[in-house]
């Protein structure tokens, strides 16, 4: 045991160092950004940075006691795309100050930087709570058909809502009413992967039973297409009615992709591409000759394929955002140094092309790699766990987090049409901050059950009655769900 308590304190102090590497790289870019702005470096400008250090460490804490064994590496990225985020919309509210005098009278905690940081704080105790409450990831199964069902009400109630209430920039997402705004589908995608985990857990050997080869390809038997053709015929309705590709694309791909880590077989993965680029290619065709709900997605893939022939119009923020980033060239313009304010909704949607123009290319391909670093870890936590379940949620989860990142960046570079998702950690507002540190705690808690050794009774299937079930050899996976 003792031995096991230095493996763990180890892991915990490798954390501890790259926290505190990850909040002096904020500050260095909080200090940068005003002493490029206002000519000096205000005397409270380490307070945003100073209440992140102490949210972050309170985690930390959290971990050291409740998942010891985590992987190390998690946080440290989370915090720093975080605490960048915050200190990027606190250089977009200097753009309204003056002088050195205004900023300090205006404070730390003021603008959208200040907002940021109470959801961050928010964000966080969601996350320690997330901790307390699943001590076992593997209780969390069952409740997989309660999650699912919430989560297709989360979806769907801004479908359903008028307009007024739930349409940002042509896309239905959110919930409003006056000042208070919710995106309940960023809650929901994390309630689907529970419930894809459980369901596939349960159906995989009748999903992994092959019909015909083609081309040295196992497809399966038509009639195991139907999980497959609900999940397509949903995404379909998505884009008709919630009027966004990327929330189809994500919820559609979280599927086929765990469908794939539970069954092995590629040819799910050839079949989804098939479905879904061919429903993508009917909306299109239907907003062009129909219109009606599919005028939206057409109008979006208009601007996509030129976005320069309405320059002034439609194709304004996306022209915008490809200036920035053709602006900021290799090693950009610096911290403060740009002018993101130019590109529409750069807080939200926007936030990676304003950060582009002033870290240029090596900067935007640092931050790709944090978000890299946050997937493989939950890659390999998925690979090391020892039960189906938890290799199903892990794996979910981190590819969910990676799809994300890839829809929206597609997006804001042409190469995909733009869609409504927010740039986890980095975006401004609390339902996708929220959200994202949520799954970044389930992470750490799948994590610590696959690092934790066999000896300190960690990662151990349990039969009925709370008794260990007699683990498979060679560290194959015992099946821990149950009906």
């Amino acid at each position: 045991m003792p031995r096991l308590k230095i493996d763990s304190t180890k892991r915990r102090n490798s954390e501890l160092a790259l926290l505190a590497l990850a909040l002096l790289l904020v500050l260095a870019y909080s200090a940068t950004v005003e002493a490029t702005m206002l000519d000096t470096i205000t005397p409270d400008f380490w307070v945003p940075t100073a209440a992140l250090a102490g949210v972050f460490l309170a985690l930390h804490v959290v971990i050291r006691f409740l998942a010891p064994f985590a992987d190390p590496a998690i946080i440290p990225a989370a915090a720093l795309l975080n605490g960048l985020g915050v200190g990027f919309l606190r250089r977009l509210d200097l753009d309204d100050v003056s002088g050195v005098a205004e900023a300090a009278d205006r404070g730390a905690f003021a603008g959208g930087g200040g907002r940021q940081l109470a959801w961050t704080l928010i964000s966080v105790i969601m996350a320690a709570a997330l901790l307390v409450l699943i001590r076992d990831h593997r209780n969390v199964s069952r409740y997989s058909y309660t999650l699912g069902l919430g989560a297709i009400i989360l979806i769907m109630i801004p479908a359903v809502l008028p307009a007024q209430y739930s349409e940002v920039n042509g896309a239905k997402l959110w919930i409003r009413f006056g000042s208070f705004a919710i995106q309940p589908g960023e809650f929901g995608k994390l309630a689907l992967v529970v419930f894809f985990a459980f369901y596939l857990v349960r159906k995989r050997e009748v999903l992994s039973l092959a019909s015909k080869r083609f081309l040295g390809i196992d497809f399966p038997r038509g009639r195991d297409l139907g999980p497959v053709l609900v999940v397509w015929m949903m995404s379909l309705l998505l884009l008709v009615f919630v009027k966004d590709l990327g929330t189809a694309l994500l919820y559609f791909g979280m599927f086929v992709v765990t469908l794939y880590v539970a069954t092995e077989r590629s040819s799910w993965l050839i079949i989804g591409l098939l479905l879904f680029f061919g429903g993508v290619f009917l909306a299109y065709y239907l907003g062009e000759l129909v219109g009606g709900p599919f005028a939206n997605f057409y109008d979006r893939a208009t601007i996509w394929l030129d976005p320069f022939s309405d320059i002034d119009g439609d194709g304004y923020q996306l022209v915008q955002a490809l200036f920035a980033f053709g602006t900021g060239g290799l090693f950009g313009a610096g911290p403060g140094g740009g002018s993101p304010g130019i590109i529409p909704e750069v807080q939200n949607d926007f936030i990676f092309a304003g950060m582009g123009e002033e870290i240029g290319l090596f900067g935007l391909v640092a931050l790709l790699m944090l978000y890299l670093i946050i997937v493989e870890r939950g890659l390999r936590a998925a690979l090391d766990v020892r039960d189906s379940f938890g290799k199903l949620v892990a794996g979910g989860l981190a590819f969910t987090l990676g799809l994300q990142v890839f829809v929206i960046i597609g997006g804001i570079t042409g190469l995909i049409p733009l869609t409504g998702q927010t740039t986890p950690f980095l975006s401004s507002g609390g339902s996708s901050l929220m959200a994202n540190w949520m799954l970044v705690a389930m992470l750490l808690r799948i994590s610590d059950a696959a690092r934790r050794p066999l000896a300190s009774g960690g990662g151990l299937a349990t039969a009925p009655g709370g008794k260990p079930a007699p683990q498979q050899l060679h560290g194959a996976p015992t099946e821990v769900i149950r009906p």
